[in-house]
């Protein structure tokens, strides 16, 4: 890890970090099985999809590591990207399962599948406002020290601003 994301990773509160560490299990996990089906099928692991949905499956390779490398970077774009990834992979599974949810639906109980897609989709969408916030109040961030390390650390005698412009010495306050 880089100082900048440790940093972020110690100001987050532990539940904050709990939640990251389990959602970028679930894409991490998501990567997985769509890796695995495109191992054992080829290309055309999603064929019986429409085009569309076989495009957005195959491209779940590259989305959900790229969502758990935000997600595990203590990113703020992490939370929106994961929302936005898992409720459209639910999406898309539903519409995909829907027929064989309508002729039995106790497919739907099964350990692998819609269930785990389903209430993995609907942990990361509830939990999602609270890491925004979060992340978004990392002091980190929010009381970031000077620009420069010989900067005055107090107003600059004479200046009227109130450090609004830049400083002498360029940085801003």
């Amino acid at each position: 890890m880089t100082d900048g994301i440790r940093r972020r990773w110690r100001a987050l509160p532990p539940w904050a970090r709990v939640l990251l560490l389990v959602h970028a299990a679930g894409f991490l996990e998501g990567t997985g099985w769509h890796a695995a089906d495109l191992a054992r099928r080829g290309p055309h692991a999603y064929s019986s999809f429409p085009l569309v949905l076989q495009v957005f499956f195959v491209a779940l390779v590259v989305l959900d590591p790229l969502v758990a490398v935000l997600v595990l970077g203590a990113r703020r774009a992490g939370v929106p990207s994961a929302g936005a990834v898992v409720a459209a992979d639910a999406f898309a599974n539903w519409f995909v399962n829907w027929s064989w949810l309508n002729a039995d639906w106790t497919r739907l109980l099964r350990p692998v599948g819609l269930l785990p897609i389903t209430l993995f989709a609907l942990f990361v969408l509830a939990t999602s406002r609270p890491l925004w916030r979060a992340l978004s109040a990392d002091p980190v961030v929010a009381c970031a020290a000077s620009i420069r390390e010989d900067a005055p650390n107090g107003p600059v005698e004479g200046r009227t601003d109130h450090g609004s412009q830049p400083r002498r010495n360029g940085a801003h306050r």
